[in-house]
């Protein structure tokens, strides 16, 4: 195969650009800076810029399937101007993209695009499988909903499209778990809030080699891109802090706290999804780290 990654200088993209290279697939990546394009065997950069709508379109040359990472990181404060910046980096990369396939001769057959569980609205009890179709009405629920319409448009021009709902992305290499692991590590960590709230979460390896599992079987459809144990925040504190050989002993942060320190941010904190992943699991998706105590083991040994 040949793919066309965005977002690939990331978290998930460069895991799964190390997947690709150990599979021989070939690799275009996009990127915003000139500057950045460094070649190399069986990888090839090409330069875009979503704002402007600017695209090199010898990026999709001989590509078979295209993998969108690209997007504004919520974990930034969200004021105002980054609020847009979340949307819009989302939104203009996908209408791009479209525009690219839907304007130029290419051999592009499947388009995968990330996606967040932030759509399915906050709840204790409930857990979610693809087929709920209830919005969140917070920002990030507005986001996604947005995000997974523009993606949609590319079946306009008959290539397939698949998006995953991705829970937390556990990884030694950075992204939420170092977060995490910062103030347990110096003996300050504690649940945030009633700690009851349910959090899906995904191994860097499963999370990457899902996307190639998706894009080799062809596979449709959007997809719950979690592990089959959600764990509540007081028993991932525990499970991290058990792994580090920590004590917990500060009493749950309080929500107030929380909120007065993080904002209308603090919803990624204290929401409770707890997701259901049967689905993927039916394509023949086999996890690698699908409990907790292994995937924490990985990451933290």
């Amino acid at each position: 195969m040949k793919l066309l990654i965005t977002g690939a200088t990331g978290l998930i993209g460069t895991e799964i650009m190390n997947m690709c290279t150990q599979k021989g697939y070939d690799v275009h990546y996009l990127t915003t800076s000139k500057e950045k394009i460094k070649d190399s065997e069986g990888v090839k950069g090409f330069y875009w810029n979503p704002k402007t709508q600017e695209i090199d379109t010898d990026c999709i040359g001989g590509i078979t399937a295209i993998i969108n990472l690209a997007g504004a990181s919520v974990s930034k404060k969200w004021t105002l101007k980054h609020k847009e910046a979340i949307l819009n980096s989302r939104i203009d990369t996908v209408k791009l993209l479209y525009k690219l396939l839907s304007e130029n001769k290419n051999v592009v057959t499947h388009f995968t695009t990330s996606s967040a569980l932030g759509i399915y609205p906050s709840s204790l009890e409930k857990k979610y499988d693809e087929m709920d179709k209830e919005i969140n009405i917070t920002f990030l629920g507005e986001v996604v909903n947005l995000w997974e319409k523009e993606a949609d448009n590319i079946r306009k021009i008959g290539i397939t499209v698949s998006k995953l709902r991705t829970g937390i992305v556990l990884s030694k290499k950075g992204g939420a778990l170092e977060q995490m692991v910062k103030p347990i590590g110096y003996g300050l960590g504690a649940p945030l809030g009633s700690g009851q709230q349910y959090q899906s979460w995904i191994h860097i390896h499963d999370m990457a080699n899902m996307y190639l599992h998706i894009i080799e079987h062809n596979i449709d459809g959007v997809f719950n891109a979690i592990a089959s144990e959600p764990i509540t925040n007081t028993k991932l504190t525990k499970a991290i802090a058990k792994q580090l050989n920590k004590a917990l002993w500060l009493p749950n942060v309080p929500i107030f706290m929380i909120k007065l320190l993080l904002g209308e941010m603090s919803t990624i904190a204290l929401e409770s999804h707890y997701l259901l992943n049967d689905k993927i699991k039916n394509t023949g998706f086999v996890f690698r780290f699908d409990t907790i105590g292994d995937a924490l083991e990985d990451c933290l040994m």
